[in-house]
């Protein structure tokens, strides 16, 4: 079992994800399939970045065990959000399936969510549809629109990353609804009082326009479809 390191904040200072606990893996969770790692994700600027840097090098947050108590803590139905910065338990592209498993049980209850850009292999997809089952919800990352129809077949909610000008509402080659999340357009908007990628039978995709000191180099991969 690959349990990471990780940091569990009751109250976030986040400005967009508001006033709700949030996770932070370290970094050898993120898979290296993605993209944008070491190459425009959010997470590797700005004061985010910094945090991530200590919870990888394990000089911030706690060990697996302590936050998942922390978690199974929390008040019945709150809403929180695992992993501001980082993926899914287990190095690299695979899940760890009993870390994971600990996870999805200590939300039980709670309104959690998450998104990850780890390969919808048949094994990382299972797994995740067994948390969505549970009431955990794992939102599918794309990296562009068409890669966003082929991981919405799975029926699994999906985000998908957008240039960082695309900021109304717009259609998958698929002619999927995507709307731009209302916390990156609206600063009046947080995930505290939005919710919506905590919604797993929502109708639309969810779309985050590129953003943060790399979103030049993320904008170009979503638009290389």
């Amino acid at each position: 079992m690959i349990r990471p390191h990780i940091a569990f904040t009751r109250v976030s200072r986040n400005e967009k994800t508001g006033p709700i606990p949030v996770t932070t893996s370290s970094e050898e969770t993120c898979p290296t399939a993605c993209p944008l790692k070491n190459a425009g994700c959010y997470a590797e600027g700005g004061p985010l970045a910094m945090f991530w840097r200590k919870v990888t090098e394990k000089k911030a947050g706690m060990v697996w065990a302590e936050a998942m108590q922390q978690i199974a803590r929390l008040p019945k139905g709150t809403l929180w959000r695992h992993n501001q910065a980082g993926d899914l338990p287990g190095a690299g592209n695979d899940i760890d399936p009993l870390a994971f498993g600990e996870l999805v049980k200590a939300n039980r209850g709670r309104r959690g969510f998450t998104y990850t850009h780890k390969p919808a292999s048949l094994a990382n997809l299972t797994m995740v549809r067994i948390a969505l089952r549970e009431g955990f919800t794992v939102n599918l990352s794309a990296d562009n629109l068409a890669m966003a129809d082929e991981l919405a077949a799975t029926g699994a909610p999906v985000v998908v990353v957008l240039p960082s000008d695309q900021v109304t509402a717009l259609k998958t080659p698929a002619g999927r609804h995507v709307a731009i999340c209302p916390a990156t357009i609206s600063d009046d908007v947080t995930c505290a009082s939005c919710g919506l990628c905590a919604e797993q039978n929502r109708k639309s995709i969810i779309g985050f326009p590129a953003h943060g000191n790399r979103k030049k180099v993320a904008s170009a991969i979503a638009r290389a479809a």
